[in-house]
């Protein structure tokens, strides 16, 4: 059976879909409205106290630039920082005590073991419990909780901007998604486009808007008030989920709580990338959660990435121009919703139009992860599965 017709549908149902994305998906592409390091925002009255939580897994090789960066925070209230180090192998703890030492701020920093890992709990947010329950017993005036990775090293007034924001507008979550390492080819190509797909999936728009129901969050840096956390029911009303910042925003949001999302370069993860399968498994240990673990989801995203951002580069080549000319101008939105991201890492614009590369990298890094979740390997992290048996 011969369908004549369907390169041109699909031409034009790929353009459509561009039409929609690059004007009425919520302005995601449009990063610098989103760039909280362009807006300066006026300090508060007061400034309220705050506890750093960072849980640490085999951190060894980057501990000791995390804990200097926090030692230099140059916050005018009290705080303090606990690191929860989580059954790592390595000397973890021992760096992290040496460097706070070294910075002249032990006296602000705790370093304490996770405890043994409580069934239906992931680690990390156990490790997180633990630091919370900590800084609750001993820091009972705490107004807000601040969770960073322990491979993000801060500028020193990232958590004066994050508390003066939070305080201004009134929120219960203030997030910023740190600069991601872009040095090695595998980096270049799917860094940028890592921080793009997310942010259509979580355009900031509809996060900081209380009417919607989009919720997200950047796990490398969540300042939480303390009312809000303690209004979900803590930790544990999230104890079992992988993709666990945007769980805690969503969770926030439907309390009735204000969240909001930025980026930033002033922050940034020390953690790299040499090679694509690093990234591939960086990807496939949540793809496949984040489409709750449904076969039909899967095929329907694989669908609609091939639709959305392989069909136009294909049918570019066309030799009618009903075909050719809709699909090019897909690809031309596609390239220009996606330069702004492009130099927010300050690569090359030619780097925008190689987007279906991309693309195509990480549909094979969401069917992987659903193999992976299908012969019992799904959400692998240091030696840790935390992914749901599919059993």
């Amino acid at each position: 059976m011969s369908l004549p017709f369907l390169p041109e549908i699909l031409a034009f149902l790929s353009l459509a879909i561009w039409l929609v994305l690059f004007f009425l998906w919520g302005n995601f592409w449009r990063i610098w409205e989103y760039d909280a390091d362009r807006f300066a925002t006026p300090a508060p009255q007061h400034w309220p106290r705050v506890t750093a939580v960072i849980p640490a897994r085999n951190e060894a090789s980057l501990i000791a630039d995390v804990v200097a960066a926090l030692a230099c925070q140059d916050y005018a209230g009290e705080f303090s920082a606990i690191i929860v180090d989580d059954h790592s192998n390595d000397p973890t703890a021992e760096f992290a005590r040496k460097a706070a030492l070294e910075s002249g701020a032990a006296a602000r920093f705790q370093i304490i073991p996770a405890p043994e890992l409580a069934p239906g709990w992931t680690g990390k947010l156990w490790a997180l419990n633990s630091g919370v329950g900590v800084a609750a017993a001993e820091n009972p005036s705490n107004e807000f909780l601040w969770f960073t990775d322990a491979d993000v090293v801060h500028a020193p007034d990232t958590l004066g901007r994050l508390v003066s924001r939070a305080e201004r507008d009134h929120l219960d979550l203030t997030s910023l998604m740190v600069l991601l390492e872009s040095r090695t080819l595998a980096e270049r190509l799917l860094i940028p486009a890592f921080l793009y797909f997310f942010l259509m999936l979580y355009p900031p728009s509809w996060i900081a808007r209380r009417s919607a129901k989009t919720a997200g969050a950047a796990g490398g840096c969540i300042l939480l008030r303390r009312s809000a956390l303690e209004r979900i029911g803590g930790l544990g009303a999230i104890r079992n989920e992988i993709i666990d910042d945007c769980s805690l925003a969503l969770a926030v949001k439907r309390a009735g709580g204000q969240i909001w999302m930025g980026l930033t370069r002033h922050s940034r993860s020390l953690r790299g990338y040499s090679g694509f399968s690093e990234i591939r498994d960086m990807v496939a240990r949540t793809a496949f959660t984040q489409l709750r673990y449904s076969a039909l989801q899967l095929l329907g995203t694989l669908i609609g990435l091939t639709i959305t951002f392989l069909v136009p580069v294909a049918l570019t080549f066309a030799p009618s121009p009903r075909i050719w000319l809709p699909a090019l101008l897909a690809w031309c939105f596609m390239t220009a919703s996606f330069l702004p991201t492009v130099t927010f890492y300050r690569l090359s614009p030619l780097w925008s139009p190689l987007l279906p590369l991309s693309a195509l990298f990480y549909s094979y890094a969401t069917l992987l992860s659903a193999v992976r979740h299908w012969q019992g390997r799904g959400g692998q992290w240091k030696g840790r599965s935390q992914g749901k048996t599919s059993g």
